[in-house]
């Protein structure tokens, strides 16, 4: 048992090295760090408390696995058709006239988001409100092409 107490060790200063270390929850670290005394008690002749916490990382860390290869549902609601109404809320949302071709649309976007943007301290939903404005507009500019 003293072998995977060094091997469980390994792993945690490979983890560290890499980086992968960060992007690893408190959850995560919680587990590690109960495999880690599991095996340094069972390799001390004391199976009887080392071995559940090992068991227990073991079981958490296959649950995390089964989690990450299920499919995730992607975030956020889904784009609209475009209709009149919301093209017309969205051209307003913008500030384009009914002319506007693809490269104006584009312009206004970039211009109203670079001030309205999360990392600029904008809010999420504004950002996603004006993204969702311009997809619906650049949508309604394929049909039209059509």
């Amino acid at each position: 048992m003293g072998w995977l107490a060094i091997l469980l060790a390994g792993l945690a200063v490979w983890l560290i090295w890499t980086g992968r270390l960060q992007r690893m929850t408190a959850k995560d670290g919680m587990a590690l760090g109960a495999a880690l005394v599991g095996a340094v008690l069972a390799a001390k002749g004391k199976p009887g408390i080392g071995a559940p916490l090992l068991i227990g990382a073991a079981l958490f860390f296959a649950q995390q696995g089964s989690a990450k290869s299920r499919p995730r549902k992607r975030a956020g609601p889904p784009k609209p058709v475009p209709g009149s109404d919301d093209v017309v809320r969205a051209r307003a949302l913008l500030g384009l006239p009914d002319h506007a071709d693809a490269r104006a649309i584009r312009a206004a976007h970039r211009r109203l988001i670079a001030s309205v943007h999360p990392d600029k301290g904008g809010t999420e939903a504004l950002a996603a409100e004006i993204n969702a404005a311009r997809d619906i507009l650049l949508a309604d500019q394929k049909q039209k092409k059509r």
